[in-house]
């Protein structure tokens, strides 16, 4: 059974037993989460699709822990004009992993 639910403002295609990042969640390691933003259930005999959420179905996923992802480096030049600006951003992520997809 898989499903393609809506975490943290992204769309994932999750199956059961799966580990995934998403963006920063506030939990905790260890956590319980449920996500009911699911647009989409299949199996192997049938696929249903919500409009927009698919009604009863809902994710339920533990946290692994949070991470860092790579850095990205912004820099910014206009030329002949003396100015340069170098920053750095390095995204948070949560691991987790779904337990378990209700239909």
């Amino acid at each position: 059974m898989f499903a393609i639910v809506s975490i943290a403002g992204q769309q994932f295609k999750i199956e059961e037993g799966q580990e995934i990042f998403v963006h920063h969640l506030g939990e905790d390691e260890g956590a319980k989460v449920s996500f009911d933003d699911v647009l989409l259930v299949g199996s192997d005999s049938s696929t249903t699709i919500g409009t927009p959420n698919v009604s009863g179905a809902s994710v339920k996923a533990t946290v692994l822990g949070q991470q860092k992802g790579d850095k990205v480096i912004v820099f910014k030049k206009k030329r002949r004009k003396g100015y340069k600006v170098k920053n750095g951003h390095r995204q948070l992520f949560t691991k987790i992993k779904i337990d378990s997809i209700k239909a």
